[in-house]
């Protein structure tokens, strides 16, 4: 895996910027997908809140960037303000002709359909990737991004590798409660930089985990990602949905044959 710079982060807080914002969006390339997606808050699915959409745009002639969508500020402008043309960011999430990259997008579904009705499409879910491009080892289990950022790391220099492991732990000491912490530090204004530098490590490497994982998958294993996929969203979006269930850690594809190249 490749080593990704640390992309510089904006915090967008006014819907002044969420207007520039998604006029920006709409230009980007779709082959491979520009955005990538992760959210933070309060007990994050449909009983809790929504602080932050953390969204790093992979640039083809530029340096990687990251914004921070202030959601806590913002409340539901952050989904319906417009840009120049009508577009809003809930209509680049629900679009199916725009893609977006997520890690696990089932709790981040299932709070952005509750509380905002926004309705995600176009998805792409680098977590089952990783899950199906397994070659050897068992697919019972599925991988978190740290996990998966460690064992896909042999790529990174030590230096990048190190500097976000630093952001990570910095970031969780602030709002685990078994390190003493509170997810309400995601809602506290100003944002911190460690809680900042934590947003945006967790999207630093979306880009590269899922060139390298839908790299190795055969075309038929990537038609079954992406119907696991939307399956996902779907399910996410019922009333009987559990967020916090123990059968999300389990795989999809346990007992199938090596899909990769």
């Amino acid at each position: 895996m490749a080593s990704p710079p640390a992309p510089s982060t904006t915090l967008i807080d006014s819907t002044a910027g969420v207007s520039n914002l998604v006029d920006q969006l709409l230009t980007l390339p779709t082959s491979p997908p520009s955005l990538y997606i992760d959210l933070e808050g309060v007990n994050l699915c449909r009983e809790g809140t929504i602080s932050l959409v953390t969204l790093l745009v992979q640039a083809t002639r530029a340096p990687n960037r990251v914004f921070l969508i202030d959601v806590q500020s913002l409340g539901s402008l952050a989904f319906s303000t417009p840009g120049k043309d009508g577009m809003t960011l809930k209509g680049i999430l629900e679009s199916p002709d725009i893609p977006k990259v997520f890690f696990d997008v089932r709790n981040d579904s299932d709070a952005l359909y509750a509380q905002f009705n926004v309705s995600l499409q176009g998805i792409e879910d680098v977590q089952l990737m990783e899950n199906a491009s397994r070659s050897f080892g068992s697919r019972k289990f599925l991988s978190g991004l740290a996990k998966c950022i460690e064992l896909d790391s042999h790529g990174l220099e030590p230096q990048v590798r190190q500097s976000w492991r630093l952001a990570k732990e910095k970031g969780e000491r602030l709002f685990k409660p078994a390190n003493g912490g509170s997810y309400e530090v995601f809602n506290a204004r100003p944002l911190s930089e460690d809680i900042i530098a934590y947003c945006a490590g967790d999207v630093q490497f979306l880009p590269s985990l899922r060139e390298l994982h839908w790299y190795n998958l055969t075309q038929p294993w990537k038609v079954k990602v992406d119907q696991e996929t939307k399956k996902r969203v779907l399910e996410s979006q019922k009333l009987d949905y559990q967020p916090n269930g123990r059968d999300k850690a389990l795989g999809t594809w346990p007992l199938e044959e090596p899909v990769t190249r």
